[in-house]
Parts: C-alpha cells; sequence; structure tokens
C-alpha cells in the first residue's frame, strides 16, 4: 500500500505527452485572445478545445499565430 499525496514521477515517454499537452493548450489559449476572446474565457475553453482540435486545425492555429494575422493595429 502506498501512502497518499506522496510525489510521482513522470517516464520520459509521460514527459514528452506533458509537454506535447502543453503546447497544445497554449496554442489553443493563444489562438482564442487573438480573436478577442477574453483572458478567463480563453483559459477556460481551451481545457477543452485542446483535447478534441486535430492536428490540421491545430496547425493552422499556429501558422496563423506565427503569421502576425491580423496584423496589429
Amino acid at each position: 500500500m502506498t501512502e497518499p499525496y506522496q510525489p510521482i514521477f513522470l517516464t520520459p515517454a509521460g514527459k514528452r505527452l506533458a509537454t506535447k499537452s502543453r503546447r497544445r493548450h497554449q496554442i489553443v489559449e493563444q489562438f482564442l485572445r487573438k480573436l478577442g476572446v477574453s483572458k478567463k474565457s480563453a483559459a477556460v475553453d481551451s481545457e477543452g478545445i485542446e483535447h478534441h482540435v486535430g492536428k490540421e486545425t491545430l496547425a493552422a492555429m499556429k501558422a496563423v499565430l506565427e503569421s502576425g494575422w491580423p496584423k496589429e493595429q
């Protein structure tokens, strides 16, 4: 039996997955913010969207973020 609340350690594969998940979340949240979504709503909505967004859509979001579109005023 293990004690509750003990630290956990990720395997190298787990660390890669966590990094990938964090990056997906960042892209979705930044994209929503670029659309004008409030910081609070973008944070909440990106939690769900990141789990369902496909590779093509995520790549398009990332491309928009990297392109500087729309041009900053």
